[in-house]
């Protein structure tokens, strides 16, 4: 293929079960200029196999990269070196995209010369295939610049598998040290934001996201919290160091994901010790990302001002100051665990 508008990266690791109708799904697009980097990722499974049985059959479309296990974070990086496409994607193995994915979203890319263009997408059951919730289809999602409107970003759903990137960017991007043991998608993301310059939004459905009955509520131990704070650190120094304007974003976005979304998670696991790391959570939030209590993205100016932004994150903002989280918490996880719905930030 001497021309390719689109690299789309798949990293694997045991997604035997679901590799080949993702695959398919990928093969099957209306725009016919894409390859498609596959990574197995050390998988002890027959992923490496089923590639190199698409490979033989579609050739120069499939690229395979075989690798010892080292995490999604360096497969998907892996997967950026060898991109030949003007754009690039990600996917996710268990996941699948309807026919005109490639094309809808590049076409986008190219009519608005932008860096980053958004997709809706689809939330469901893998075993049902039902649908939980369609996201990022709303109209309040509008193009804007990154750097003249950064908290409007809180408003995005930081995984890379419902959007394409200019490839060049990626090939660009920062690095961490401490690469985040989860959360990993939000922190890939923002490395990706520092040097975009706008982002686009079309809302039809592209991508269909499967949650498996066993990670509905996705639980994190309390271990890995201390590593997750780690990154966080690094990665506010990493982008604010360069990007200054960004400190009052990224001080919001600390609480969306470290006070919200990492409470959440720990919360699910059951621990007997969830006050205790609530208040070590506050701790480092007030230490590190001080500009959560009186942030301007989180304020009822800003959401007002446009058009309900953020207005979710401040309520729940409002919560946690009143001591009232675990509360909230256990509501919040009794909806997603007994009423089966699949709640986001």
């Amino acid at each position: 293929m001497d021309r390719v508008c689109l690299s789309v990266i798949v990293p694997c690791y045991k997604v035997e079960k679901y590799l080949s109708r993702c695959l398919d799904s990928l093969l099957s697009q209306t725009l016919r200029e894409i390859e498609i980097i596959c990574i197995n990722d050390g998988s002890p499974d027959n992923c490496l196999s089923i590639m190199k049985s698409y490979r033989e059959r579609h050739g120069g479309r499939i690229v395979i990269i075989d690798k010892e296990n080292e995490g999604v974070w360096k497969a998907r990086r892996d997967g950026i070196r060898l991109a030949k496409g003007e754009y690039t994607g990600f996917l996710d193995p268990d996941d699948f995209v309807e026919s005109d994915y490639a094309k809808k979203l590049y076409n986008a890319a190219k009519r608005e010369n932008d860096d980053i263009v958004s997709c809706g997408f689809a939330r469901r059951d893998e075993a049902t295939g039902r649908i939980y919730s369609m996201e990022m289809t709303h109209p309040k999602y509008r193009s804007f610049d990154i750097k003249r409107q950064s908290g409007l970003l809180l408003e995005v759903n930081p995984a890379p598998w419902n959007k394409i990137f200019r490839t060049e960017l990626l090939k660009n991007m920062r690095d961490l040290k401490n690469i985040p043991p989860a959360l990993d998608d939000m922190m890939f993301a923002q490395l990706i934001y520092m040097d975009a310059r706008r982002i686009t939004f079309i809302p039809d459905v592209l991508v269909n996201y499967f949650v498996r009955s066993s990670s509905i509520i996705n639980s994190v131990s309390s271990g890995l919290a201390p590593k997750i704070y780690v990154s966080m650190r690094e990665l506010k120094g990493t982008v604010c160091r360069e990007k200054p304007y960004l400190i009052d974003y990224m001080d919001a976005l600390a609480f969306l994901h470290l006070g919200i979304s990492l409470m959440y998670r720990l919360y699910s696991a059951e621990t007997t010790d969830f006050d205790r790391l609530l208040d070590m959570n506050t701790r480092y939030l007030n230490r590190y990302f001080p500009r959560w209590k009186t942030n301007r993205y989180l304020s009822i100016s800003y959401v007002t001002g446009h058009r309900g932004a953020n207005l979710r994150t401040l309520t729940v903002k409002t919560i946690y100051r009143l001591k009232l989280m675990k509360a909230f918490l256990c509501i919040y996880t009794a909806l997603i665990k007994y009423i089966k719905i699949d709640i986001k930030w």
